[in-house]
């Protein structure tokens, strides 16, 4: 729980003009400023933005509120998430409480832990050359290093542990993930050898790392672990470069790994996020969706990427509300999205993204590869039935109609009869069940009983 005196100060101390001039291009017009309303077509700017009240109305659409509504608004945040920025934005640490009114924990020194690691890793690689080349060799500048905070872990068991330990100690860096205790008590550098991706959280402080080993070993990706500030299940590396790069986004495209994230933005493809070497959530999903209305996953074109697209969809459609869109881009066998915007450059990557197949496009053909739609055999109910489990955690709408009516042509019956055939069978009535276990006692006790072995003559 964020405290109300906080929120009251945090919007004393932001000036609304200069939030919503950072998206939206205001003019002045006397005491007020003036634009096109962001939330619907106008031509005659009808939003209007009060610096001394620290309010905007719109007389087009009636969209209105403060600081914080309009980033929940217009850059799709959630109430704590729009707290965040606009924290970030003053320099401010936002406090968290209890229901019960007690203060939450505070994770300040694992912050600060964590930053502290990654400037170490970017001093680090400055003084590496053999890591440097290797960046080099996949094609990156010092720009784009410099953006994503790329560092270098030395191939030391102390490397890190030496330069922090006088100002945190070894529970810190344990609770962090940045070092281990061995059985014997002795502390070592989780990291060794490895380029570091450092993972920022929304408001772009450093939450935990990703590291690809230099040269040969296993294994060839180390995540830092579950900690009080990082849970891999949830986060998603480029979220915040992406979102820092477009201040309204309309798309994101998911793909698979750290360096396809950098690489495309380095083209100039800047939405691009990965999960954690993970399968893609409902966590995950929930949280783009809150960013943009559409999302397009971006896999591999051989059996391994069809298989994880299939993954994806499966969590994709019981969070495919109305006003939600998914879409599947499937490359070439042995290309991923790091290879190819450098064959195709970032005109014919975007080109390419265009076509992406609809999800609902991608679920058939799913559909169809699992189950033959050219037999009867392959139509039957017990076939059909299992193609409606597969939608049916989509939620109630329009989608989800139409996947209806679809798998029902797939079958080759109508709507309704696809609907009977795959209804599950209906348990008996509760009352009408415990009728018929009174009457079945009933019965028993009428019978005769033959006596048992110990039974009294």
């Amino acid at each position: 729980m964020i405290p109300q005196h906080f929120i009251d100060e945090l919007l004393a101390r932001t000036d609304i003009v200069e939030v919503i001039n950072g998206r939206v291009t205001l003019k002045k017009q006397g005491r007020e400023y003036a634009a096109c309303c962001p939330f619907h077509g106008e031509k005659t700017p009808s939003f209007f933005v009060s610096p001394t009240k620290q309010f905007y109305h719109c007389f087009g659409c009636g969209a209105h509120g403060t600081a914080i509504t309009f980033l929940m608004e217009h850059d799709n945040l959630s109430f704590p998430e729009a707290i965040e920025e606009l924290a970030r934005l003053a320099g401010m640490e936002v406090p968290r409480e209890q229901g019960t009114g007690e203060r939450a924990e505070d994770h300040r020194p694992l912050y600060d832990a964590l930053e502290a690691a990654a400037e170490h890793y970017v001093r680090a690689l400055r003084h590496s050359h053999e890591a440097v080349d290797y960046l080099k060799k996949r094609g990156l500048t010092g720009e784009i290093a410099r953006d994503f905070r790329l560092g270098f872990a030395e191939d030391r068991w102390d490397g890190l542990i030496s330069t922090l330990s006088p100002r945190f100690d070894d529970k810190t860096l344990i609770e962090a993930g940045l070092a281990i205790r061995k059985e014997g008590g002795q502390v070592y550098d989780r990291f060794r050898g490895r380029i570091m991706f450092p993972i920022r959280d929304t408001r772009g402080r450093v939450i935990g790392f990703g590291g690809r080993i230099l040269g040969q070993g296993e294994p060839k990706y180390l995540n830092s672990p579950e900690t009080p500030v990082f849970h891999k299940g949830q986060q998603l590396y480029g979220l915040f470069e992406a979102r820092k790069a477009a201040t309204r986004l309309e798309q994101l495209l998911v793909v698979e790994g750290y360096m396809d994230v950098i690489a495309l933005a380095q083209h100039g493809i800047t939405h691009a996020v990965a999960t954690l070497g993970t399968s893609t959530t409902r966590d995950h999903l929930e949280r783009l969706f809150r960013v943009v209305p559409r999302l397009v996953f971006c896999f591999d074109g051989d059996a391994a990427g069809r298989k994880a697209a299939w993954r994806a969809l499966e969590q994709a459609l019981p969070v495919m509300r109305d006003g939600r869109e998914a879409a599947f881009l499937f490359l070439p066998e042995g290309e991923d999205p790091d290879t190819l915007v450098r064959t195709l450059g970032a005109e014919g990557f975007r080109e390419r993204e265009a076509t992406a197949q609809a999800l609902s496009d991608t679920f058939l053909d799913g559909l169809k590869a699992r189950y033959d739609a050219h037999t009867r055999e392959g139509r039957a109910p017990a076939g059909a039935r299992k193609a409606r489990n597969s939608s049916g955690p989509c939620p109630e709408g329009l989608l989800k109609t139409q996947l209806v009516n679809d798998l029902a042509r797939l079958c080759a019956v109508s709507p309704e009869q696809f609907a009977r055939q795959t209804e599950a069978p209906r348990r008996p009535r509760p009352a009408a069940a415990e009728r018929g276990r009174s009457a079945r006692s009933a019965a028993r006790a009428k019978a005769p009983q033959p006596p048992g072995r110990n039974a009294w003559p």
